[in-house]
């Protein structure tokens, strides 16, 4: 929490408090100069606020806890107050992968709102850093895929696929979102270890569908199909339709990602915009290195860039 407070982002953000506070200080020692106090007086109210000024800045203190909430990282595990370095190097690269600036500013904005707003309301969370999930819910509007069928490999809550309808949406898009988890309690990595989440909630589909619900009918009409994504039985059920958009968001091992990758080639539209969630994340090396011997292949694939920790492939014909 502390952390939180004395961040560059958060001094920011409440310089209008603290500028108030500094304010009245001042005031405080032009009184005990015109006052005719002496020199060590002087020094003393200059360092130190005397108990009614500290017992007005405790009250400050006390009236920002509240807004600590909105984005510290507590039921959720990550802080969700962003940089300003941070916040331009996103739309720096967002501008650079979609070819538009001022959309990626307008995007990012909304995005970020967004993501305050669905885990303030939703149940659970969304995995993964506030620049990460701000990009991908950026960009997929903004690289206008072929079409508004959306599948999402590997959903943990459905908060993501929830505000990725919305911010669709918002670019006068028609989503028609198709989930596919295992939705097995809790977060499956290989390798990772599993525990209790740090929101509280269990990965279920009574979960996912709570959080669809707040994407209005688009929500609700999700298609869930419970499983793996190597599941041959899996894939032929969710198979029957090509898709503008494939988030990649699964079994991140190098065998995992590849087999996703494999996929996507089968059942991406022309056009068709593929998003790899971590992407050179340090944490899940095997991405990158599915990427990499995957591009190395035929592909349909063309990569068209990274913002955060996603990577953004456009499909061939």
């Amino acid at each position: 929490m502390r952390a939180l407070l004395t961040s560059k982002a958060a001094r920011r953000t409440l310089r209008p408090v603290a500028d108030l506070i500094d304010q009245r200080i001042e005031r405080h020692v032009r009184r005990s100069l015109q006052n005719g106090s002496t020199a060590q007086n002087t020094t003393a109210a200059a360092g130190t606020p005397d108990a009614a000024l500290r017992e007005e800045l405790n009250k400050l203190r006390g009236r920002l806890r509240p807004l600590e909430l909105f984005f510290d990282g507590t039921g959720r595990g990550m802080a969700r107050l962003p940089s300003a370095s941070h916040l331009d190097r996103a739309i720096d690269e967002l501008a650079k992968v979609t070819g538009d600036r001022d959309g990626a500013e307008r995007n990012v904005a909304q995005a970020f709102r967004l993501l305050i707003a669905m885990e303030a309301l939703g149940v659970g969370r969304i995995a993964g850093g506030t620049m990460n999930i701000v990009g991908k819910l950026s960009a997929v509007p903004l690289l206008d895929p072929p079409n508004d069928e959306v599948l999402e490999i590997g959903t943990l809550y459905g908060m993501f696929g929830a505000a990725l309808i919305r911010m669709l949406e918002r670019a006068g898009r028609e989503p028609k979102l198709t989930i596919v988890d295992p939705l097995a309690g809790t977060q499956l990595q290989p390798g990772a270890s599993m525990r209790d989440d740090a929101s509280g909630t269990p990965v279920q589909g009574a979960a996912v569908r709570v959080n669809l619900a707040l994407a209005g009918a688009a929500g609700a009409a999700t298609r869930i199909q419970q499983g793996f994504s190597e599941d041959p039985e899996v894939r032929a059920l969710v198979s029957d339709r090509s898709y503008g958009v494939v988030i990649v968001d699964g079994d991140h091992s190098a065998a995992g990602v590849a087999a996703d990758l494999e996929w996507a080639e089968q059942i991406v539209a022309p056009g068709g915009i593929v998003v790899l969630d971590d992407f050179g994340h340090p944490k899940w090396p095997g991405i990158k290195e599915a990427f990499d011997k995957h591009m190395a292949t035929d592909t349909r694939f063309t990569f068209l860039g990274q913002v955060a920790h996603s990577g953004y492939l456009r499909a061939s014909a």
